[in-house]
């Protein structure tokens, strides 16, 4: 949270499952000091997000010509300015998707910390813009999927970059452990601990494709069925499994095997 106050602009990455998502939420609202979904808006980038997208572009109008409108954060840049006594918080899923430097355009150099309040003109629509300094971004990264490139120099150094990691090992998803009793849940949960151990030691894959306890939150004594633990397995666990070893169908089937036998 101080991080955030500080630098402005903060990127959550980790595993698949880790709370980047649920975590940033927590971020924005203990930064407001208050639950206020007003103050918050959530986007998800994509490979087709663009400039026209983020900070302006022109739009077909009734009249059959074309106007200036302004993209999602460039709006929400005028709704935090109106309000300068309080916090406002972007939030953007999957940031390394989208062609960061490319989105953000000239506004790369306003979300910098110290070039907050400062106002460019928008050649789209010749609209003065800056970002406020109580507007704060949080992106989210999945550390594991391999078809997304690492983010640019100019964008990285504009952010921090905070690791979140599989928490099975914390005080509250071991409460959370203890309130199902269940130990097949138990058991199952042991097994992902000694999975993430070898794929962390793994040199194609590492930390950064661990599973995340977020796989195993939501659940309570009566919907932690044998059925619904056994779902998670075969339908979300070892299908990216195959994708981690595609190249190593032995290392699959035991694994597999190992958490199928969990359950029993």
């Amino acid at each position: 949270l101080g991080l955030l106050r500080r630098k402005k602009n903060l990127i959550l990455q980790g595993a698949p499952g880790t709370g980047k998502t649920f975590a940033a939420k927590r971020l924005a609202y203990a930064l407001m000091g208050e639950t206020d979904d007003s103050r918050v808006e959530v986007v998800q980038f994509h490979q087709s997000t663009a400039y026209e997208d983020v900070v302006v572009g022109l739009r077909p109008t009734a009249e059959g010509g074309f106007a200036a409108a302004e993209g999602v954060f460039a709006r929400f840049c005028r709704r935090a300015a109106a309000d300068p006594g309080r916090d406002y918080v972007f939030i953007i899923d999957e940031i390394n998707r989208a062609n960061i430097s490319k989105a953000f355009g000239e506004l790369l150099m306003l979300i910098e910390a110290e070039h907050r309040g400062e106002a460019l003109r928008l050649p789209v629509s010749g609209e003065l813009l800056s970002v406020p300094k109580r507007l704060h971004i949080i992106g989210m990264m999945n550390t594991a999927d391999r078809s997304l490139a690492m983010l640019d120099y100019a964008l990285r150094r504009r952010f921090a970059f905070v690791e979140l990691s599989p928490a099975f090992d914390s005080n509250g998803f071991r409460d959370y452990c203890a309130g199902l009793d269940n130990s097949r849940f138990e058991a199952l949960v042991r097994e992902v601990e000694s999975l993430n151990r070898v794929i962390a030691e793994d040199e194609s894959l590492g930390e950064g494709f661990c599973i995340g306890h977020s796989y195993f939150c939501n659940m309570d004594a009566d919907t932690c069925t044998d059925a619904a633990m056994a779902s998670i397995v075969e339908y979300e666990l070892i299908p990216m499994l195959k994708e981690y070893w595609f190249d190593d169908p032995a290392k699959v089937r035991e694994w597999s095997d190992r958490l199928r036998r969990s359950l029993r």
